[in-house]
């Protein structure tokens, strides 16, 4: 099968599955108990001022011609309009999305650099104190749970200690960088403004690595278990009885094989954090989309749920579309498959 093939599978089998979950966010959205007009209008609101503005909002219409009418506007790039912000939505996500997109990818990049060479080092050390060591660090990280970890390192590095910065993405008083990608980091980078690129990798700091800690976690220990199991095959004995180097077998050959359920799961990590960076956020106040997603939730702002829901699911699987892509390339027997 040609690699153009492959993706253009892929890409069709998006949309059902986003249709499914436009319809499944959108049933919960409608079940929810309250009143959105009545969150806008106040206590103070009349019968008849609730009564014309439901009609204006169409929430009087049977769910079958909302749901229609949501889903012609998407189809014009139109995801409605937020009642809580008064903005459309399409514009506060991407106002609010290169903050998430720059903490989830700071988080995963400490994933790979840690992640792996401990489990490398876990499988090649096996119930050794290295082993046991990097275990218990890997179980620390999956049963830790993000918010408890994050009050942790803040009390400890930022209240006690005052190496780091708490909150936000920069210090206060400083103006961000000349916007081109809304990812403070690489605006500073591209615009050569040093001290704002180390005032938003410091405060990234932080919140990455809460972030990180249970992606860090799986990946061990999925990198341990796949280690383990190639290290196992003959032609590992062999390369060792030949006198190659330990580094040699490892990386060259263990890691190359085993390398491939990692790859998988990395795309279940990256959804992971970026749906457990709602609880991130909210703890080391980051202007992203999760404060942004548990605003529209407090105020019953269906529209930016359901942006939000849909925009999480579009990355989550674009970038399993990456993995499934990298598997391909990887793997030689699915071209003949």
């Amino acid at each position: 099968m040609h690699a153009l093939q492959f993706v253009a599978k892929r890409l069709l089998l998006m949309i059902p599955i986003l249709i499914g979950i436009s319809i499944l966010t959108f049933a919960i959205s409608n079940t929810i108990p309250g009143d959105p007009a009545r969150l806008i209008l106040g206590p103070k609101a009349t019968p008849e001022g609730l009564e014309a503005l439901r009609e204006d909002m169409g929430l009087n219409d049977p769910l079958y011609v909302q749901y229609g009418r949501y889903m012609g506007g998407i189809a014009q790039g139109d995801l409605g309009q937020s009642t809580y912000s008064q903005r459309p939505v399409l514009n506060d996500l991407l106002r609010y999305s290169p903050a998430t997109f720059e903490l989830t990818m700071f988080a995963m990049v400490v994933t790979l650099v840690v992640g792996i060479p401990f489990g490398i080092i876990s499988a090649s050390r096996k119930d050794k104190l290295a082993d046991q060591f990097t275990r218990i660090f890997a179980l620390l990280g999956v049963a830790m749970p993000a918010f408890w970890l994050g009050l942790l390192l803040l009390l400890f590095f930022y209240l006690k200690l005052g190496v780091l910065p708490g909150s936000g993405r920069l210090d206060g008083g400083m103006a961000p960088p000349d916007y081109i990608t809304g990812m403070y980091t690489v605006d500073a980078l591209l615009t050569g403004n040093w001290p704002v690129l180390y005032a938003a990798i410091m405060h990234l700091i932080l919140p990455g690595l809460t972030l990180a800690a249970v992606t860090i976690g799986m990946i061990t220990r999925m990198t341990r278990s796949s280690m383990l199991s190639v290290l196992k095959s003959d032609y590992i004995r062999t390369a060792y009885a030949k006198g190659a180097p330990e580094n040699r077998v490892l990386y060259g050959h263990a890691l190359r094989n085993g390398v491939m359920p990692v790859i998988t799961l990395l795309g279940m990590a990256f959804g992971h954090a970026l749906g457990g960076s709602v609880l991130v956020e909210a703890v080391f106040s980051w202007p992203g989309l999760g404060q942004y997603a548990v605003n529209a939730i407090n105020y019953l702002d269906f529209p930016a749920v359901m942006g939000v829901t849909l925009l999480i699911a579009v990355i989550f699987i674009l970038v399993n579309l990456i993995v499934d892509t990298l598997y391909f390339f990887i793997d030689p027997r699915l071209k003949h498959n």
